[in-house]
Order: structure tokens, then sequence, then C-alpha cells
């Protein structure tokens, strides 16, 4: 945390001679993102790329509203935007703008390390990654697992990198610092981004649609319409938020959810891995279009495989909800026509309640590979809380269930 400090003249109440203050006054400094915007652009920077993290929302919010159009894009995972930006750099020779979870470092390792690396392409480009489980933080396990090694992968990948001050000053001194390395050593450069960096920016551009239900109104009544020994695989966000608490309230044990809290994009691999092995029970995924979208060759590999307990249930809000509800990269994708393309014996969008429930019918009535794509509204209810079990509790009941 940086603070200001504030300096104050204190007088003796008689002679009315300066002394010693009693103590320093501090004052929490907040960066804005219409500053630091600013900044960066004193230093050439127009193009933006990356996947919106919930540390870094206000300042993805305030570009998302303020950048001309065709240069910003929220992209479907990490790894693109840093190819992205590559390309932006050789058709430009100007130096871009990545963001991202600290999550995500796994996507960009390769991108950096055959591609921007000084010692490869030496393409520079300025990362800004969003410091989940920083040391010290209360977080969720999967975050403070990546947090506590975050700059232990970023030293051993050879990149240079900093902490973003919260105070405009700082901010503009880093990023003399950073953009003098990134032209001389002709390589990226990272700006790590503490909690509560940025002042609070409410983004303009929300994403909306026409679509009547929540998607904890659509998921309570798939799991409805689910049967007692059927599992489900459960994507990382509200979603799986969502699941454990509606399990709570039908008075169940949830032992049937595998919740996936990390590993965005990959619930819908899970699900397969569990298929493959467990053919007499149905395998229900149940995925979201920002997930989805980052490691859509999993359509190709379970279409090629083709299990037939393969369930798999997309909740297309075309929005990324749990880290400011920025658009998805592309809304208007065809995910029902993918999956078709991909090997999916079937693919089918619903809306409403009746529809859940009739399509709900034919999943469990017909083979899979199938896709059931719902439609819903982006938004959650503000008192949605977090699992009160552990992963290795989530874990073990979830893999005793699989022995039934």
């Amino acid at each position: 945390m940086f603070c200001r400090q504030l300096t104050r003249r204190f007088f003796n109440a008689k002679s009315r001679e300066p002394v010693e203050p009693p103590y320093l006054e501090l004052q929490r400094d907040f960066l804005e993102p219409a500053e630091f915007y600013q900044e960066l652009s004193k230093h050439g920077v127009s193009f933006y790329a990356g996947v919106p993290d919930s540390l870094l929302k206000d300042f993805c919010a305030y570009v998302q509203d303020n950048a001309p159009p065709g240069q910003h894009v929220i992209t479907v995972n990490e790894g693109t935007a840093v190819s992205m930006a590559a390309g932006y750099y050789l058709a430009t020779k100007k130096i871009p703008c990545v963001y991202l979870q600290n999550s995500g470092l796994g996507n960009i390792v390769n991108p950096y390390m055959s591609l921007a690396h000084p010692k490869v392409y030496g393409i520079p480009m300025l990362y800004l990654i969003g410091w989940r489980g920083e040391p010290g933080k209360k977080d969720e396990p999967q975050h403070l697992v990546q947090g506590k090694r975050m700059n232990g992968i970023l030293t051993e990948m050879g990149m240079q990198y900093d902490v973003l001050p919260d105070y405009i000053e700082g901010a503009a001194e880093v990023l003399d610092t950073a953009f003098y390395s990134m032209k001389t050593r002709n390589g990226p450069y990272a700006l790590l981004v503490k909690r509560q960096c940025f002042t609070n920016y409410k983004l303009q551009n929300v994403a909306k649609n026409n679509y009547q239900l929540t998607r904890e109104e659509a998921l309570t009544e798939v799991i409805q319409n689910t049967r007692p020994l059927d599992v489900c695989v459960s994507t990382t966000g509200f979603l799986s938020r969502e699941l454990f608490e509606l399990r709570q309230r039908l008075n169940q044990t949830g032992e049937q959810d595998f919740l996936t809290v990390g590993s965005m994009g990959h619930a819908s691999s899970i699900a397969l891995g569990i298929a493959q092995v467990k053919k007499s029970r149905q395998v229900y995924c149940l995925d979201g279009d920002g997930a989805m979208m980052m490691h859509m060759g999993a359509l190709a590999q379970i279409g090629s495989i083709g299990p037939t307990n393969y369930k798999h249930i997309l909740f297309n809000n075309q929005a990324h909800d749990s880290v400011g509800a920025q658009p998805t990269s592309n809304p208007s994708v065809n995910f029902t026509q993918i999956a078709l393309g991909c090997g999916y014996r079937d693919a089918f969008q619903v809306q409403t309640k009746e529809e859940i429930s009739k399509g709900m019918e034919r999943l469990n009535r017909n083979d899979g590979p199938i896709l059931m794509e719902v439609l819903i509204k982006p938004g959650v209810r503000k008192d949605l809380g977090r699992p009160t079990t552990t992963t290795f509790e989530n874990k073990e009941k979830f893999m005793h269930f699989l022995t039934y």
C-alpha cells in the first residue's frame, strides 16, 4: 500500500513558535483510472487487449468506455491478447497494453517465451497483472497459491516487473522506468496491480440483453430436473457459488458437484475425463460463455471422443459477470453450430423455464454429447456467498459419490 504523507504545521500555543507535530497524518491514495489512462497515452499507448479481472475492473471499464473503436479487444484468453499485441506492434511499432489476472499467467507463458521474449523476437508490450492472492490478503485457495508464487514465476521467465503505485506521481515514475526498459531491452514489462489500487469507475457500456432469466433462476430449473446419481461439474465464477447455495436451500449435500473454483475454461475437459470412465452415469458440465470461449478447442475433443453420457449446459449471459460485467469477446458466437461442427450429436437453445424443463428431458432421453445453450441475462444477487467447505472436502465428497 502506498500512502502520501500530508505535512501540517504545528505551533506552540503561547509563543507561536513552530513545534514538531504529535503524529503524522496518513491518507490512503487511490489511482484514478482516467489519469492512469492519460499517462499511458503520453507514452504512446493506444491499443489494449486482455481478459477482464476483478482487481482491474475499474481501469478496464474506463478503457472499455473510452478507447476508440478497434483499439480495445476483450480477448478469449490471455495468450490471444499477447499474440494480438505482438501483431499490433509489428504493424505499428507502437507499444500495446495487455491486461490479465495473475491466474492467466499460464496462458501467456508460451507466447511470451517463444514470441515476445527479448531473446526471441523482442517485442515490447506492457502487462497489467491483477495480483490476486497477494501475500497477507485473504483470498480463495487457488488465488493464494498463485499470488504467493507469482513473483518467482515472473523472475524465472526473465520478465522485468514492478508494483503499480496507487497515486499518480508514483505511477508516472514507474511508467517512465517501464517504457525505458521496454525500448532498450525490446521485451515486455509487467506492472503488478494490488487490491484497491484504482478508484471506483462505473462501466457505462454494460453488457445487456433482453432475456428473462438470471443465471441462478436458470440453474435452479436445471438442477431440479437432474436425477440423484447424475454428476455435475460447474465452471468457475458465480455459477459454482450459486450451485453451492442452491444445494443448501434444497437440503442436499452437494456431493454430486465438482466446483471448479479456478482453471477457467477447463470444466468441460474435467467432465469429459469423468464421462469416459463413469459410462453408466450422466455427466453434466455446467459451463459459461466466457469460459467456453477461453478453451473452445475442448469442444472438438469432446465431439471426437463422443461420450454418450456427456451433457453440456452452457449458461450464456454474454458477459464476464464475476469480474465487472464487461461483454465477452464475441456476444454473437453461435455456440450450437460450433458444437454440431465439432461432432456433438445435438445442440439447441432455450430461454424460459418451460423450455429448460423440456430441454432437460431431451438431454436425459438422448445420447450425447449434447449441448443445451441457456440464454440468460447478466447479473447476480448482492448477498451471494462463497462455498463454506474447503476444496479438499469438495473433492473427497465428490470422489466418494462417484463410487456409487
